[in-house]
């Protein structure tokens, strides 16, 4: 099994590259490497599907690059430098904002948490892997302002005993994305909280509240509950992987659902316009503009 594992030196020598050359294609995720005792360690398959073009660059005319399977790779080995680098990497490439989150971040994400779930990886490398991830939404995530005016305040949060913070991190930068203004609670926020900061804030015109575990829709409701009580005017949209559709959303006491931050803000602007009051729009640059904002 020794001879199946490589030191990044001898994964270079095998390669026929210098070793910053392989060291680089380990940052960008290119090839699949983990750190042992503070040494990059390289099993020879992965050579091998190096040298077979399976995660390599450039890539063929048509085909989208792996940006997603190479940062999973680099958020699991604790890279988070490679992880970054994977991100502009992407960026470079043209990708706008919203679909790095959507689709390089959030499904490296999701597939770590299968792993986790399924006892592949232990719960140490997901918090890590979390962690990184954090770091990395922290970094792009002022280019999500949009210039203008904003639409309207959107109050993001989670109940009492839910700990995931990413999918609120992400919604509220997708929102802002949108040109709503976003305040984000965060996760574990008691319902009488949530109220005060409402009542702080009356400029707002939704609230987002989001589970993704079954057992944060008890506090779920209870929140639910609380914020009609405190602000009836206000639209209540449920999201989150522990929400299974509208109605089960409305029985916890939501008024609507959405699974994406462009559906959240359709039900925000229709809700307004019911009521008769008047939407500042001001999602009036194309994808073009977005991606010229993330390659900055």
């Amino acid at each position: 099994m020794a001879d199946d594992v490589l030191t990044l030196h001898e994964a270079a020598e095998e390669l026929g590259v210098h070793y910053m050359s392989a060291y680089r294609y380990v940052r960008l995720g290119l090839l699949d490497a983990t750190k042992r005792g503070g040494v990059w360690k390289v099993e020879r398959s992965s050579i091998a599907a190096f040298r077979a073009g399976s995660n390599r660059s450039p890539v063929a005319a048509g085909n989208r690059a792996p940006w997603s399977e190479r940062l999973e790779s680099r958020l699991i080995g604790g890279d988070a430098q490679g992880a970054w680098g994977v991100i502009e990497k992407a960026m470079a490439s043209g990708m706008g904002l919203d679909r790095v989150y959507l689709d390089v971040l959030t499904p490296a994400l999701v597939r770590i948490g299968e792993r986790w779930d399924a006892g592949e990886l232990d719960i140490a490398i997901e918090h890590r892997a979390s962690g990184i991830a954090m770091r990395i939404i922290g970094q792009i995530g002022p280019k999500f302002v949009r210039r203008g005016r904003s639409r309207g305040v959107v109050i993001v949060a989670s109940p009492t005993g839910e700990q995931h913070g990413l999918p609120l991190a992400m919604l509220s930068d997708l929102l802002r994305l949108e040109g709503w203004e976003v305040t984000d609670l965060g996760a574990d926020l008691p319902a009488p909280s949530l109220v005060r900061l409402m009542q702080d804030t009356p400029d707002a015109v939704a609230i987002g509240l989001s589970a993704s575990s079954p057992e944060s829709l008890a506090a779920l409701a209870e929140m639910c509950a609380a914020v009609s009580a405190a602000a009836p005017q206000l639209l209540v949209v449920l999201g989150g992987g522990a929400i299974q559709d509208r109605d089960h959303a409305v029985a916890l006491g939501g008024h609507d659902w959405a699974t994406t931050s462009e559906q959240m803000s359709d039900l925000i602007e229709a809700h307004l316009a019911a009521q008769g009051r008047v939407v500042q729009n001001s999602v009036v640059q194309d994808r073009v503009v977005q991606n010229e904002v993330a390659a900055d």
